[in-house]
């Protein structure tokens, strides 16, 4: 059943994806196009019952105010404008901030003027990729390296739904993931759906090439230069491929940039893949928010624990793990950041705090172990909440959790004395210390 649309038009809004978003918790599809989008553009969009003229503070562009084109003025569509001259009877000059005032008006004019239907739901949504999906792929082949991660594991979830046995899902184990992440990966995908999945365990590749780089950032280009290249292996020795699968989500679209709007992040469509690989790329969530892609997964029947998985690094526990990494200090971290989710589990704080982790540095501090002085590492734990990782805020954590993480840390993982609390919001912090 294919959704009504409403269109919101960028016409210089930071508020974009705040309105799509709006319309979409009222059970209606809507989609962000640019200011000048073209009446053939406007035709080939389904089920488009209105269009909303978002404009703002960046609406003059190389000195010029724009406007939408023509087409959309003649589309014969209801139009409502917001912080927009002239035109249009139906306008507002600044969206309230408050979401109960901003919903009032949006229904008022996505249900009375539009006539659009509550039609936008996840299993909608799941239905029509499947048929999508179905028919760009037809008999053919797919690729795609699952991580593990919330958005590739729900691709990989939705093309197993669509396509089942023509999906291979590669997982490149680089030494550097969570406790009980690839064992995870193999039992969801492999042993409970039945996927064809390629493990490759690269962790002594990635740690012989690590050897000894301190530096942050050589770190990370060693890593993902190495994760292609394993890919790249991977890919070559099956025949027949000729689609690649992808976690593309919509935020990834939006932050590329827009005519109005500076680019936050670039859209890296294949992650770093060369192009002569020649793939046609299949992304199924490209149009849902992050809060969407995991509905969708949870629809699917992915667990929790992949599902609500926190944000973690490509580079992985690579930039946890400061300084050059060394595989005892790695166990460590390793160890001691799953008896802090653990911990944080029993203490109701997992969907509380956005991100929480630990940090093991390049250095050691005296103690005292079985009566005699100690020389290991500290552990350093790091709780933020952010709204948009631009800023965040440090979680304030009782001293009896805190007691209780450094009493395990310090007594179940060899070579850690001590446990610390970074304090330190964003700015002047970052969220990750490398």
């Amino acid at each position: 059943m294919q959704q009504d649309m409403i269109v919101v038009l960028d016409l210089g809004s930071e508020e974009n994806t705040l309105i799509a978003r709006d319309i979409r918790s009222l059970g209606v599809y809507t989609e962000i196009h640019p200011h000048d989008i073209t009446a053939q553009q406007l035709k080939a969009l389904p089920n488009v019952r209105g269009i909303i003229l978002n404009g703002g503070p960046n609406r003059v562009v190389d000195g010029v105010s724009i406007d939408a084109s023509d087409a959309v003025y003649q589309s014969g569509l209801p139009l409502f404008a917001v912080d927009h001259a002239g035109k249009i009877p139906m306008s507002l000059a600044n969206w309230p901030e408050e979401e109960t005032a901003r919903k009032d008006i949006l229904k008022q004019f996505v249900f009375d003027r539009c006539n659009a239907q509550k039609n936008w739901n996840m299993d909608n949504f799941i239905a029509d990729q499947i048929d999508l999906i179905r028919q760009q792929v037809g008999d053919k082949k797919v690729l795609l390296a699952l991580s593990g991660g919330v958005d590739s594991s729900v691709v990989a979830a939705l093309l197993i739904r669509a396509i089942g046995k023509q999906l291979t899902c590669v997982h490149v184990n680089h030494g550097l993931l969570r406790k009980g992440e690839p064992e995870q990966v193999v039992e969801v995908f492999q042993k409970q759906m039945g996927a064809n999945l390629v493990y490759v365990d690269a962790t002594d590749r990635f740690l012989s090439k690590l050897q000894g780089v301190a530096d942050p950032e050589k770190k990370r280009k060693i890593i993902g230069a190495e994760f292609i290249r394993v890919f790249e292996e991977e890919a070559r020795k099956l025949d027949g491929i000729q689609f690649l699968g992808q976690g593309t989500i919509y935020p990834d679209i939006v932050e590329s940039g827009t005519k109005t709007a500076k680019m936050v992040k670039s859209h890296h469509n294949v992650g770093g893949l060369p192009e002569d690989m020649q793939f046609e790329l299949v992304e199924p969530l490209k149009m849902l928010f992050k809060d969407e892609v995991r509905a969708c997964g949870k629809a699917l029947g992915l667990p929790d624990s992949m599902v609500y998985r926190q944000p973690f690094p490509g580079p992985g526990l690579g930039v946890r793990c400061l300084g050059a990494i060394t595989r005892d200090r790695l166990e460590a971290l390793r160890e001691s950041d799953a008896i802090l989710r653990e911990e944080f589990e029993k203490a109701g704080l997992a969907g509380k705090v956005w991100q929480y982790f630990t940090i093991v540095p390049d250095f050691k501090s005296v103690g005292v172990r079985d009566n005699a002085r100690s020389f290991e590492w500290p552990a350093i734990i790091r709780a933020v909440n952010t709204v948009d990782a631009m800023t965040a805020t440090i979680e304030p954590i009782d001293w009896e959790v805190l007691a209780r993480i450094t009493q395990r840390v310090t007594h179940e993982v060899p070579g850690i004395n001590r446990v610390l609390y970074d304090l330190t919001p964003k700015p002047v912090g970052t969220i990750e210390w490398e």
